[in-house]
């Protein structure tokens, strides 16, 4: 095979994420609040690396697609990556051993049959984006490569539906654990007693980095003890107003505000504005390049994921200078004490 490998990324027409955590319903009792929200944030904190599979069962260019067909049948898989010292230049799958047969070539090398042009993912990559993956396209799995292109894993529906099962029962769990109403009360109140503020820079087209600011603002609402249900909202917002500023604007600044009994998500960049901020609100619509879609971003539901899980929405944008998004959460209002001397 000449020349150096580049995994060739598909174009698909995008699943967004609310259509994907529709197909998971959910006890949203069991689970204190809102079902979507608390798959959207799990989808958000995980990244690929954290549900692959790191042992990869791969064959070597020169092994014959009869070899292929013995490692496919005993490991009980459907596709095999071909791979020499971490370096992916192919796969063969069950459809071109069926090929093989027919054909009566089985004999021949995987180099000559195997599949060149791939959809890969990358190990940093949110699992959000994976999912969207697997819906925009029909394979099973999906090789994982590192930042150097070299082959690290591999990835299947059933790993992410693993992983998130074994977290939403974690979830499920804490909640069973949580404190007593009155450690609780006290806890809130403390939380709420105390202004904070902290910002982060957003750099435009920085995509290692993406969800970096709402992971760090997710520890601090739980250093904070703030309500489980009220900080999965604002990490969802935190993430959505992030990835928009990444991969819209010119770059800018995300900012916590915790006070008086309300948390404040503000993402502030340096443009280039939003000509139509009504259209630009609606589930689906995007401006995102082939590039940035190509990386499974812009899917269209960054200011609409934001406004649906805020209690209150504000947006204000000026095309070619900037755009200001806020995000405000309502705590619980402490309880007050009742006035000396009322009737019990």
């Amino acid at each position: 095979m000449c020349g150096e490998y580049t995994p060739v990324i598909l174009q698909g027409q995008h699943t967004n994420d609310d259509e994907i955590m529709a197909k998971t319903p959910l006890d949203e009792k069991a689970l204190g609040g809102d079902s979507s929200e608390i798959i959207m944030e799990l989808l958000q904190r995980f990244k690929v690396r954290d549900v692959m599979k790191r042992q990869v069962i791969s064959i070597p260019r020169n092994a014959t697609l009869r070899d292929a067909q013995a490692i496919l049948r005993d490991n009980h898989i459907s596709g095999l990556p071909v791979s020499e010292g971490g370096r992916l230049y192919g796969i063969v799958s069950v459809n071109d051993i069926i090929k093989g047969l027919d054909g009566g070539w089985m004999e021949d090398s995987c180099e000559d049959h195997m599949s060149k042009n791939l959809v890969v993912l990358e190990a940093g990559m949110p699992l959000a984006f994976a999912l969207r993956y697997f819906n925009n396209y029909t394979y099973g799995r999906f090789p994982v490569l590192d930042s150097n292109r070299k082959l690290v894993g591999i990835v299947s529906q059933r790993d992410v539906m693993r992983a998130l099962l074994y977290e939403l029962s974690v979830e499920i769990r804490k909640l069973e654990r949580k404190s007593s109403p009155k450690a609780q009360a006290a806890a809130e109140q403390e939380a709420k007693e105390n202004f904070f503020r902290k910002e982060w820079a957003v750099v435009h087209n920085d995509l290692s980095r993406a969800g970096h600011a709402a992971n760090a603002i997710k520890g601090i609402l739980r250093e904070r003890k703030i309500d489980r249900t009220i900080m999965r909202r604002v990490a969802v917002a935190a993430y959505e107003l992030e990835i928009n500023i990444c991969i819209h604007s010119h770059g800018g600044v995300l900012v916590l505000l915790i006070a008086d009994n309300s948390i404040h998500i503000t993402a502030k960049d340096r443009g280039p504005g939003i000509e139509d901020v009504e259209w630009a609100c609606k589930d689906g619509t995007s401006t995102a390049n082939d590039w940035i879609r190509s990386m499974g971003f812009g899917a269209g539901m960054g200011l609409s994921n934001s406004k649906r899980v805020s209690d209150k929405f504000e947006i204000a944008s000026e095309v070619g200078k900037y755009t200001i998004v806020q995000c405000i959460f309502d705590l619980p209002k402490a309880e007050q004490p009742a006035p000396e001397g009322a009737a019990q």
